[in-house]
């Protein structure tokens, strides 16, 4: 994103940690959209799109992480979790209308209403497109509902402006003439700053950049040692070819990744482990550290309200992986081949 960008310091280290409220005190939260897969717990770890603009990725050690402390939000706790995340660097936040059917929002809403520094202390996220009827979730981006639930997420939580402003699924009846102009609206009149999608393939996401001309400044999608949807799609070279930054969620496969009964997880974690015994490291941090190490500029998604599980993932940004074991990790599981 070019705000964060703009942050940027040549030459440093740049870390931003989006925080992805789910409303629930532990790590594992399923999501009713299937965010993560059936069963699979949510660990992601929103690495907020490592300053999406192309101005940062052509700079040298510009890495920003998205963390995104779970927690049950309660006055003092989400007071203290400001204080300790805004204290490591972490100051890009991401939400949704869906998560807790807008109670995510509302939360954050009330927080920034009972302080109002926080609000101008950080960066906010959110995504529309995911909405249900009677329990039947679908899709909707259309022009009136994009627009729509655009002011309901500033309502809910008291600001007049989305730092970034993501289409949350790929919607197979989408009109992308439709959702550009009511993006693009809605950035003209400065109630979003940037805008981006989420879980979109590659033609999905070709379309509608085309439709923005240009615009989009990520796609938040899910990738870790055990899901490799976005390689094998073309969608990751697809980003990585225009310089545009992907968010990556559920970067430790929901908390999977340390089932042994899980035997994939397990067969790449016998690699993982070795890697991370060699640096002195956490094995997530070296989950952390492979994702970020791709050409791509990926930004992670950490998802845990721990500060020991947030300071670990920080630590990603020094390991430095030699390019060898990029690829170790890359085929540890035994899904991809190295041709």
């Amino acid at each position: 994103y070019q705000y964060l960008a703009g942050w940027s310091q040549s030459g440093g280290y740049m870390i931003r940690f989006i925080n992805e409220f789910a409303y629930e005190k532990e790590l594992d939260v399923p999501y009713f959209d299937g965010y993560y897969s059936a069963g699979s717990a949510g660990s992601c770890m929103p690495d907020l799109n490592q300053g999406c603009g192309r101005t940062a990725r052509k700079s040298s050690r510009k890495l920003k992480r998205v963390l995104q402390p779970f927690l049950e939000m309660h006055t003092e706790s989400e007071n203290a979790l400001w204080g300790n995340a805004e204290s490591r660097g972490v100051t890009t936040f991401d939400t949704a209308e869906i998560y807790g059917d807008a109670l995510c929002e509302t939360l954050m809403g009330q927080a920034f209403e009972q302080d109002r520094a926080i609000r101008n202390k950080i960066q906010l996220v959110s995504k529309t497109g995911i909405f249900k009827e009677g329990g039947f979730g679908y899709y909707d981006t259309r022009y009136d509902r994009v627009k729509q639930s655009c002011e309901e997420s500033l309502k809910r939580l008291h600001t007049d402006h989305l730092d970034l402003d993501l289409i949350h699924r790929e919607d197979p009846c989408i009109d992308f003439e439709s959702t550009a102009k009511a993006l693009t609206e809605l950035k003209k009149e400065g109630k979003i700053g940037e805008m981006g999608v989420s879980n979109f393939d590659p033609h999905k996401f070709n379309g509608l950049n085309k439709a923005v001309n240009g615009q989009l400044v990520t796609n938040q999608i899910e990738w870790n040692p055990v899901c490799f949807e976005h390689f094998n799609s073309g969608m990751m070279d697809d980003l990585t070819a225009s310089g545009i930054h992907p968010m990556i969620w559920s970067p430790l496969a929901g908390g999977r990744m340390f089932d042994a009964s899980d035997s994939l997880c397990a067969a790449a974690m016998k690699t993982i482990n070795i890697i991370a015994e060699k640096h002195d490291v956490d094995p997530s941090a070296i989950i952390y550290a492979w994702i970020m190490y791709h050409p791509a500029g990926a930004v992670p998604i950490s998802g845990s309200n721990r500060l020991d599980r947030l300071d670990t993932a920080i630590k990603a940004l020094d390991i430095r992986l030699e390019h060898y074991e990029w690829y170790e990790i890359y085929k540890a599981s035994g899904q991809q081949a190295i041709r």
